[in-house]
């Protein structure tokens, strides 16, 4: 869908940018040549009339030309809509992506054309979502290129060992720590559809405050190296590990990062689909870097809005 309206985006651009230059090289210089031959004519100054759709083309023009360069290669706004960056991201947060964060690229094929840089461990970003590059997804990178991922289901930590590809060393690990778990501040809830299947919804709730049919979320810090950030946990559920994607050649629940690929993982950890069951994210599926919250709305997935939420507005750590 993404890439369908960049490419709509594209073709409008270009069929006004078509418009815009006959115009103003071509008709515009005719239109004035037959103005002064009329006035010369009869010395009396006459109005040369524009077409509709040549007026209507070259007026739109400059307005498509500045949103499709600052989406493609600049900003790009992403409504969230799940919770499963939360508590970092909550569903009706409205976001900005910087796109030039990891290179300039082919807003159509997704090409880099220029690099410009590669993501960070902690890092929030948006990229085509790899087992079906339609959709973009957003999580945390927790693994660069060569790192040994591993993950505690049971005590839900991650180790990180950088540089174990090729059969390097990769005795060293990245010093991951954990505050306290407490209670969170978010319940959530499960919903019947009615057809057999189950939605959750996420209401902030003051502590010591219970939802009927709800479950609230624990909470700690995790320092990933040299970025701290909330992650969320429900309190006693377990991975699936048996849909855990397993790499050859490796134990489950462990993970090499191939060089050029990234592993992701979402901060409500227990309801994140992420590196953990599908795999590696290609650095040509990177989208960008989500850097700033410019709207949020109170709302829950699938549902309208019922509030504006100013205090989340700001940058995204």
């Amino acid at each position: 869908m993404a890439n369908m309206f960049a490419l709509i985006l594209a073709i409008a651009t270009l069929v006004t940018g078509i418009i815009w230059c006959l115009d103003r090289f071509k008709l515009a210089p005719a239109r004035r040549a037959r103005l002064a031959q009329s006035a010369a004519a009869d010395g009396t100054p006459a109005k040369a009339g524009q077409p509709g759709w040549v007026e209507t083309g070259a007026s739109i023009f400059p307005v498509l030309a500045l949103v499709f360069i600052v989406r493609s290669f600049i900003y790009e706004p992403f409504q969230i809509p799940s919770g499963s960056m939360m508590p970092t991201l909550l569903v009706g947060d409205f976001i900005l992506v910087e796109k030039f964060a990891y290179g300039i690229k082919d807003p159509i094929t997704q090409t880099t054309l220029i690099e410009t840089g590669h993501p960070k461990r902690g890092d929030v970003v948006v990229f085509k979502y790899p087992p079906n590059p339609k959709l973009d997804y957003i999580k945390r990178v927790v693994g660069l290129p060569g790192d040994r991922v591993s993950y505690d289901p049971v005590a839900k930590r991650v180790t990180v060992q950088p540089g174990c590809s090729n059969g390097q060393d990769c005795s060293t690990a990245l010093p991951i720590t954990y505050s306290d778990i407490m209670p969170g501040e978010f319940v959530q809830t499960f919903n019947s559809t009615g057809n057999g299947e189950a939605t959750s919804g996420f209401l902030q709730v003051a502590p010591g405050v219970s939802i009927d049919g709800g479950t609230r979320l624990l909470e700690r810090r995790e320092n990933l190296g040299s970025v701290a950030h909330r992650i969320l946990m429900v309190p006693g559920q377990q991975d699936q590990i048996g849909i855990y994607y397993q790499q050859p050649d490796q134990q489950l629940a462990e993970w090499i990062v191939p060089q050029g690929e990234y592993f992701m993982m979402g901060d409500n950890r227990d309801n994140s689909a992420d590196s953990r069951y599908w795999g590696f994210v290609p650095e040509r599926n990177l989208v960008g870097k989500a850097t700033a919250i410019w709207m949020s709305f109170e709302k829950q997935e699938g549902e309208w809005p019922t509030g504006v939420r100013l205090s989340r507005i700001g940058g995204i750590h």
